[in-house]
């Protein structure tokens, strides 16, 4: 149901949300939860007319903090982690790359279970392109999720891989780096207070010593750290990742480590001597996003070099105060790979692709639609087959493109679809909570994470519609 006019929007609330002077008062949880929820969130991605999208994306917020729902920043868990004083679990970043309403809800469904605090809901850069999810969007869908699912406290949503181009950087450094701190505004904006910069592909390994090797990683990775720093709502200390080493080039080295902890701490220090730097690391460990698919569309298994992960993760920690080392492209791994992360020591491990491929491959997920999906990519995107590629290693690399060319497809499948899907996301969650040990982890959050509420305006968010 879309909204057509304002009026309406306010008709449909009476007796469940009060608005007095910018504020908002819930009046009736169960039937803001029942179908009001769905349709707020709905018009908050798909109304046409800018005021209504945006004023549905202000009471969505403004909902999630009267009932004590509140965008966080993971610093504080981080902090205490890098101080020795918790451990012995890792923090999933789960990728909200499709289906993202029924997936958050799935995922506060099994964290409700676990008692699990411990989790980060996060999207990428090139994922906020080619799924059309920008900021302003996703953060709402999120907050709905909680709201539906009854959930309580911190919500940590993060901007993953922050990247910069390497080949656009060679080209006009400033006008890359101006580009990327647009997005960083646009993310804290709407709510993002966790956030991996990724300089990683600055990495020259064509220079003579590791330290010019890193030097560009470091210096625009200081650069845009400074930056966020500026742009922090108050009470707030964003949570700032950094990385050593491209996912899916060569493995990370204790070498490469130091060298870009002590010049990125130096070059912080230079001008702010007590400047907050990052709360953890990003390595390389033999990994690759998405997996490498085979001609016959499976995905070729891994070897995870698990010494360097469990070694620059202790370093990160006793050296350097960090949370310790994140793991990436790691959620096509074998499931009994998944409870090493936790027996290393490794501090966060971000996992997406297997969650598209379950819904792709859910035996629910309607036959017609997935055709009609890949016959889509086959065309608009078939300069990306290259030579000796197969279509099943084609569909494979391409159909996370299609949550975005048919978002309003996605959202509209049959609601008996979803909820089979969002079962199956359920039990894979559950999974990952056991294994990574995140269970119970509700307590330590409350005593290390501060709520800062950060309540919206709804001029901001209208005028940051497209």
């Amino acid at each position: 149901m879309l909204f057509a006019s304002k009026e309406e929007v306010t008709d449909q609330l009476k007796g469940i949300l009060g608005q007095n002077n910018g504020t908002v008062t819930l009046e009736n949880t169960e039937k803001l939860r029942g179908d009001l929820i769905d349709i707020l969130v709905e018009n908050s991605i798909f109304n046409e007319s800018k005021e209504i999208k945006g004023f549905s994306r202000y009471l969505i917020k403004q909902t999630a903090l009267e009932m004590g729902i509140v965008s966080s920043s993971i610093q504080g868990l981080y902090e205490a982690m890098g101080r020795g004083e918790y451990g012995g679990f890792t923090v999933p970043a789960l990728n909200t790359r499709g289906m993202t309403y029924d997936m958050c809800r799935a995922i506060f469904r099994s964290a409700h279970k676990a008692n699990c605090g411990a989790l980060i809901f996060e999207i990428a850069k090139s994922e906020i392109g080619y799924t059309f999810q920008p900021p302003h969007e996703i953060v709402p869908v999120v907050l709905a999720a909680a709201i539906k699912e009854n959930h309580k406290g911190p919500v940590f949503i993060q901007g993953d891989h922050f990247q910069v181009n390497p080949k656009n950087f060679a080209l006009d450094p400033d006008k890359e780096i101006n580009g990327l701190k647009d997005l960083i505004r646009q993310g804290i904006d709407a709510g993002f207070y966790n956030i991996d910069i990724d300089t990683s592909t600055l990495v020259d390994l064509s220079q003579p010593n590791v330290k010019e090797e890193q030097r560009l990683n470091f210096e625009v990775g200081v650069k845009l750290t400074r930056y966020i720093r500026q742009l922090e709502p108050e009470g707030i200390t964003i949570s700032v990742g950094g990385e050593i080493g491209e996912v899916g080039k060569q493995n990370s080295t204790e070498e490469e480590l130091r060298a870009y902890l002590d010049n990125f701490n130096a070059k912080l220090a230079e001008k702010e001597g007590n400047a907050k730097g990052i709360s953890k690391i990003s390595i390389q460990t033999g990994t690759s996003h998405g997996g490498v698919p085979l001609p016959d569309g499976t995905v070729a298994e891994v070897t995870l070099d698990f010494d360097t992960l469990e070694k620059l993760s202790q370093i990160a920690r006793e050296s350097y105060g960090l949370s310790g080392a994140v793991q990436h492209g790691a959620s096509t791994l074998p499931q009994e790979m998944f409870n090493k992360f936790p027996e290393l020591k490794t501090s966060e491990i971000h996992l997406a692709t297997n969650f598209q491929n379950m819904i792709y491959d859910s035996k629910h997920f309607p036959a017609d639609f997935k055709e009609k999906i890949y016959k889509h990519l086959r065309v608009k995107f078939a300069d990306e087959m290259n030579d000796g590629m197969t279509d099943e290693q084609f569909i494979y690399k391409t159909r996370k493109k299609g949550f975005g060319e048919f978002k309003a497809g996605f959202w509209s499948l049959p609601k008996e679809v979803k909820t089979e899907i969002g079962r199956e996301l359920e039990k894979e969650f559950d999974f990952l909570f056991q294994k990574l040990n995140v269970q119970n982890t509700v307590e330590m959050v409350e005593k290390t994470v501060t709520l800062v509420p950060v309540k919206p305006n709804l001029e901001n968010e209208i005028s940051a519609c497209q």
